[in-house]
């Protein structure tokens, strides 16, 4: 949902799986305390979950 959602509002986004990638997974459990995903990171401001009224927010879309 949220790659479509990105690429539909053409945003370039780096993906990582975070139960290959450990030390992405270690991060990821750092910055928010949890595993769920995804974890979305937009200049520092952390969204977990695809919540689109935040990501819009963050991005300065309206």
């Amino acid at each position: 949902m949220a790659k479509e959602y990105f690429k539909s509002k053409g945003f370039e986004y780096e993906e990582y799986n975070v139960a290959t990638d450990i030390a992405k997974q270690k991060e990821m459990i750092e910055k928010t305390g949890q595993f769920g995903v995804p974890v979305i990171d937009i200049d520092g401001k952390v969204v977990i979950g695809f919540d689109r009224a935040k990501i819009n927010e963050y991005l300065g879309i309206k």
